[in-house]
């Protein structure tokens, strides 16, 4: 199946704000700090076509961080605000909005504009001024890229709502569990497939320019590693291999893809270049080596291993030189993924009963559980390094799609309303 390139021309204007000063923000959330208070933030409809649904998506975004509370619009003193004047911010601080997003969308010669603007109520002064113009189907992601922005300007680090996410979508009972390849944007909006579920699909996973993933199929005669062009529908093996081949990843340069063979119970690490499609094997121990991630620059990578007797994390060379263990908890750590930023390797463990998904530093250090439930599993990161989606499935139910952020204060399910498992989060779309 050919799934359609999401094409956006944006058009970028800064303003610098109302007052002749640079305008500072007197308001900031600060991400690092378990006990964030989420900022009360006002999201008025804006005006023009499909201006209310813009508006809605931004601040079902920002809420869903659990970094800002958006205010009920019932609650608004100010209506239809003029975005070429400024707000009474006095009808606003009495509502007690820290923070302001209004905005104009125009639709001329079949093209979409949407401007903004982002005001800190309190110091009354515009904090952001952009323009974005696109075609009006992709309204949506003019939304995205809008709350993308806020979330930039207020916290300082980069937003991650233009994006997607490729997963297993599962269908049908235990016995005949259907899976297909899908993809949706980050909210759960816009879900397509690109398998027909006659075979099943596992750990797809995306190369940096978004516009490829890799992922694992399994057929009655045996197990292979595909690439899929979103761009173009182009699908590709990486070839044959003696044994069955998992658990795919592209290096941060998308020129490689690292993967497990498996033969005679012994599975080692392999790394393939796709230019040359020449192959390396990476380690040689006698046990289960399994799910290779790259450090964000490339020189390193993390992998679990049973090496030591049981499922642990282990840090090696990019050329498989120096393994080393980093985890040293009690129970069973495996699934383990590099955040974008470097700062962290998440992983999946398994204790007393119960999955967790957790963080630790990469040389083992600060192990934190975020999350714990009869099966927690296959953690994957939003391009900022700050919120991690995973499947969470009870107890003789359906494997779903939740997210949870470094803090593990907010955890939530996602907004997709089936079944799936086995997310991987795309890097910020262009």
């Amino acid at each position: 199946m050919r799934l359609k390139p999401l094409m956006l021309a944006i058009a970028c204007l800064v303003m610098t704000g109302v007052a002749a000063r640079p305008a500072r923000a007197e308001i900031e959330v600060n991400v690092n700090r378990g006990d964030v208070q989420p900022l009360p933030i006002a999201v008025p409809a804006f005006g023009g076509q499909q201006g209310a649904d813009i508006a809605q998506v931004i601040s079902a975004n920002l809420e869903r961080s659990g970094l800002f509370r958006p205010l009920d619009p019932a609650s608004f003193i100010e209506r239809n605000i003029n975005i070429g004047v400024q707000p009474r911010f006095g009808d606003w601080k009495q509502i007690n909005a820290q923070a302001l997003v209004n905005g104009q969308v125009t639709v001329e010669g079949g093209r979409l504009r949407v401007d903004f603007r982002l005001w800190d109520v309190y110091a009354e002064q515009q904090l952001l001024g952009l323009q974005f113009t696109s075609s009006p189907e992709n309204w949506r992601r003019v939304a995205h890229k809008i709350s993308d922005a806020v979330y930039q300007r207020l916290t300082g680090e980069k937003g991650y709502f233009d994006t997607r996410v490729v997963f297993v979508a599962e269908s049908g009972t235990r016995a005949k569990r259907i899976r297909r390849l899908a993809i949706m944007d980050q909210d759960g909006a816009n879900p397509s497939y690109l398998t027909d579920g006659s075979y099943i699909v596992m750990t797809p996973r995306f190369s940096s320019n978004s516009q490829e993933i890799t992922y694992m199929s399994l057929r009655p005669e045996g197990s292979a590693i595909y690439l899929f062009n979103l761009e173009t529908g182009r699908r590709e093996s990486l070839g044959n291999f003696q044994g069955m081949v998992f658990a795919p990843r592209f290096s941060p340069d998308g020129g490689k893809v690292a993967f497990s063979v498996e033969r005679g119970g012994n599975s080692d690490i392999y790394v393939m270049s796709l230019s040359s499609r020449t192959s390396t094997r990476l380690t040689s121990d006698p046990s289960i080596d399994t799910s290779p991630s790259f450090s964000p620059d490339g020189s390193r990578i993390v992998f679990n291993s049973d090496r030591s007797g049981t499922p642990q994390i282990y840090v090696m060379g990019a050329d498989g030189s120096a393994p080393r263990r980093i985890s040293y908890g009690s129970g069973r750590y495996t699934t383990p993924v590099w955040s974008p930023t470097g700062e962290f390797i998440a992983f999946t463990k398994q204790e007393g009963g119960q999955f967790h998904i957790g963080v630790m530093r990469p040389d083992g250090s600060d192990e934190r559980i975020l999350t714990s439930s009869y099966l927690d599993e296959g953690p994957t990161w939003a391009p900022n390094g700050r919120v991690l989606m995973f499947s969470r499935e009870t107890a003789g139910g359906a494997p779903r799609l939740w997210s949870v952020d470094v803090t593990g204060r907010v955890l939530q399910p996602m907004p997709y309303p089936g079944s799936g498992s086995d997310p991987a989060w795309s890097p910020l779309l262009n």
